[in-house]
């Protein structure tokens, strides 16, 4: 009987006992291998609640992060596998949405329900499923036993200030194994089909009326966004080698700016199964494996990748026919396939709602008109969609390798010989080397550029406008279809031998722009435009990126230990790259009257306002911390700023031959100038914000009853990320930003890592409930020493200790 359990039962001597039990060690692996059974996972939690594994096999090892994520996360869990499931239309009505944004967006539940029936259904889960290792598939099965464990174990009584939100919801129920596959399918099709949910299953044959609203957005915003649909989804990543670090030891940094919320957020845990896999990061919200972390010998982290991982066919439609297509002048029938989901209204009343799929030999169809009739199901074409990672069942075995890896080249192999990562980059570091490693090697649809030219159509080369990384090829010839190459990991995608890799000394990086830059002394260049593209103007944060990694891999450090000091300084300074390299232009000549004269010195005429702003922009630190005047109205006029385009704006234009210092030179004698930052004074009175506001007053998160100033910024060039949507105030969980951090290296003693939680672990810390500690520990800037060793678990002043039986 575990604690939680004893505590649903009412029996307070023996809740006592265990909860005394609870607070004592074990010491060695060797003396918890003899007092545990084979059926015992212990569980026990460190500083700021973070999870410590531990099982004698694959099964207890995921029956122990089941368990612990449901202690912190059961509504969100509960939620997301109703979803996965296509089921929330009968919980939640057809018409609601999810919580929370994740990366599949948040199309209406009759939307998300056809899409998951369609694409993670009993087929695509038993394929995914006849495709893992045996550990693989016991971590699954465990995962859904710790889960129901705990839910059984729940309390019975009325919820109280320590129970749940969903209490007696009844969602919240018993997943199964299928579950979790379905929810690591969610996750491998975040860069492809779930991005266009609506799109895809509103799609009808020509002649039947739309089934979808118009929508502000344009088609080429929504092809930019590779994953998810907000603003600010990305991530940073620092691998610094040999010659940064004067000793044969890298040092990693890994920040992905992900969800503060729903089912993507990530988790942090530590894995064992002593003598097999020792491990700790994070993972997404149902995941029993690391996706971001270290072991003793390896440390990796990633980044979202410029490369598509989709493509469209343009379908030549039979005359006689819209649900038929011609292939290379033979006309052949869509796959037509029927789904249908129960709906719940708010009266109880149920209903069935009935929807046909079409899906061609390239993959589904996909209605994109709601930006333009020629992009929707015509009479003479139509568009299909085909996704890379829909026959990609590889990635979590992929994580599972790399989570037991022994050394970089191990690594290394490993992703080459599974090519499975979904649409993100990597960087990592190993024990005892000073190389470091970057690559963009995983699922990419394999699209020359000779292939897309041979196949375009005129239909290609308007998207190509819009977007030139996604292509669209002619579908009305057989020979049109994705490339077959050689060593290929799957038909149609590039082999590893073709993606771009680096290993080097000194450092590589990616703040989300293309593979070309990972270090500007060795461009990666030649490869097809379905990666990224080459030789493009980075993102000003890029730029701060490697404007942070030279100057730390210049510094002369003598050390990997000197060097992560450092770094885990710099990068959380919440500099604005923008305000460093422009602010100075643009404001000698937005702040300059007609007459010539500096307006600062105005104090009540009629260009008062513009005075006070000029004068608060002017001795702003350009960084964005709590106790900064300035940032708000820099964000707000940078903002403004970027509705200029970069060719007018900047007298010097983007060189490929420097591509760390352009564009660059702001013509602030644009009256346009003038007139973002007036429309920024005015977005501040709006709001009721001083023009001098501190940065801490109007971006907080609420802990306990108190606001908690959080620092960093959205637009404008900020390495330290914080996106909150619509500009609001409190951070919640609709924030995407800084999320997880570490700085990693090794020492004599093995790994050596600092990590953060930006948003807790315990999915009520943004409610301003319980679990607010490791928010607390973000707000200042206060890295945590993770307690990976033994004798560093045991001696940690937080540690608690629970045995579950199995």
């Amino acid at each position: 009987m575990d604690i939680a359990e004893c505590r649903g039962l009412g029996n307070r001597r023996r809740c006592r006992l265990i909860a005394t039990a609870a607070t004592l060690t074990l010491g060695t692996t060797a003396a918890w291998a003899h007092g545990a059974g084979g059926g015992t996972v212990e569980l026990r939690r460190t500083t700021d609640g973070i999870p410590h594994i531990r099982a004698a096999d694959w099964r207890g090892l995921g029956f122990g992060q089941g368990y612990a994520q449901a202690q912190d996360a059961l509504c969100t869990l509960a939620e997301a596998f109703v979803t996965f499931g296509g089921r929330r239309s009968y919980h939640f009505g057809a018409e609601g949405r999810p919580t929370a944004p994740s990366t599949f967006g948040r199309p209406t539940n009759l939307e998300s329900d056809f899409f998951f029936q369609a694409f993670a259904d009993a087929k695509a889960v038993e394929a995914f499923r006849r495709a893992q290792p045996p550990a693989l598939v016991a971590l699954a099965e465990g995962y859904a036993e710790g889960f129901n464990r705990y839910l059984r174990g729940r309390p019975a009584a009325r919820p109280g200030p320590g129970t749940a939100a969903c209490h007696g919801a009844d969602w919240v129920q018993a997943i199964h194994a299928e579950d979790v596959y379905r929810r690591m399918i969610a996750a491998s099709l975040a860069g492809g089909y779930a991005r266009f949910i609506p799109e895809i299953v509103n799609a009808r044959p020509a002649g039947l009326p739309p089934s979808v609203a118009e929508d502000a957005r344009t088609l080429q915003s929504r092809l930019a966004a590779t994953v998810g649909d907000r603003h600010g989804i990305g991530s940073n990543m620092l691998a610094f080698g040999a010659q940064a670090t004067g000793q044969q030891e890298g040092v990693l940094f890994g920040n992905p700016h992900w969800y503060w919320g729903g089912p993507d957020r990530f988790y942090q845990a530590h894995l064992r199964i002593p003598g097999r896999i020792d491990v700790a990061g994070v993972g997404f919200l149902g995941i029993p494996l690391v996706m971001i972390g270290f072991n003793a010998q390896v440390a990796w982290s990633h980044t979202v990748s410029a490369a598509r991982r989709f493509g469209l066919f343009e379908l030549a439609l039979d005359p006689a026919d819209p649900t038929r297509y011609l292939v290379d002048g033979v006309s052949e029938p869509m796959q037509a396939r029927p789904l249908t989901v129960v709906t719940r209204a708010k009266d109880g009343s149920i209903a069935l709602e009935r929807r046909t799929l079409y899906t061609t030999r390239f993959g589904p169809l996909i209605d994109l008109g709601r930006w333009g009739k020629s992009f929707g199901w015509g009479t003479r074409r139509a568009l299909a969609m085909r996704d890379v990672n829909a026959d990609n069942r590889r990635l979590f075995r992929n994580f599972l390798r790399w989570n037991q890896a022994r050394s970089l080249d191990e690594f290394v192999a490993v992703q080459k010989e599974e090519a499975a990562m979904p649409w993100v980059n990597t960087a990592a570091i190993g024990r005892g080397d000073g190389r470091v490693w970057y690559a963009d090697i995983g699922a990419i649809p394999a699209v020359p550029d000779a292939l897309r030219q041979a196949c375009a159509t005129e239909l290609s080369d308007v998207l190509a406008r819009l977007d030139p990384g996604t292509p669209l090829l002619d579908g009305s010839r057989a020979a049109c279809d994705w490339a077959e190459e050689p060593g290929a990991a799957q038909p149609g995608a590039m082999a590893a031998s073709s993606l771009p890799s680096l290993l080097r000394e000194d450092y590589v990086a990616n703040m989300n722009d293309s593979y070309w830059l990972s270090n500007p002394k060795q461009p990666l260049v030649g490869y097809p435009a379905i990666l990224g593209g080459e030789r493009e103007p980075l993102t000003l944060r890029g730029r701060e990126g490697h404007r942070i990694a030279a100057l730390l891999a210049a510094a002369g450090e003598r050390s990997a230990v000197a060097l992560a000091s450092r770094l885990k300084q710099e990068v959380l300074s919440a500099r604005a790259y923008s305000a460093d390299q422009f602010k100075q232009t643009l404001l000698a000549q937005a702040c300059v009257s007609s007459e010539g004269t500096d307006v600062a010195a105005d104090r009540v005429g009629q260009t008062g306002r513009l005075a006070q702003a000029c004068r608060v922009l002017h001795a702003w630190s350009n960084h964005a911390t709590p106790r900064d005047r300035g940032a708000l109205l820099w964000d707000a006029f940078w903002t403004e700023l970027q509705k200029i385009p970069p060719t007018v704006l900047y007298s010097v234009p983007f060189s490929p031959e420097a591509p760390l210092t352009t564009p660059r030179e702001p013509t602030g004698a644009d009256p346009r100038v003038r007139a973002a930052l007036a429309a920024a004074i005015d977005q501040l009175a709006a709001k009721g914000w001083p023009l001098d506001a501190r940065l801490g007053e109007h971006r907080f998160v609420r802990v306990a009853g108190r606001r908690l100033p959080l620092y960093g910024g959205c637009e404008g060039g900020y390495f330290t990320s914080l996106c909150n949507p619509d500009g609001g105030e409190a951070v919640g969980r609709d924030a995407v930003g800084n999320s997880y951090l570490q700085v990693v290296h090794f020492g004599r003693e093995g790994v050596e890592a600092y990590t953060l939680l930006a948003h807790g672990q315990r999915e009520t810390a943004l409610e301003g409930r319980a679990g607010a500690a490791p928010i607390a520990r973000y707000a200042r800037k206060a890295w945590l020493r993770f307690p990976f060793r033994e004798e560093e678990i045991t001696r940690d002043p937080g540690m608690k200790r629970w045995l579950l039986r199995q």
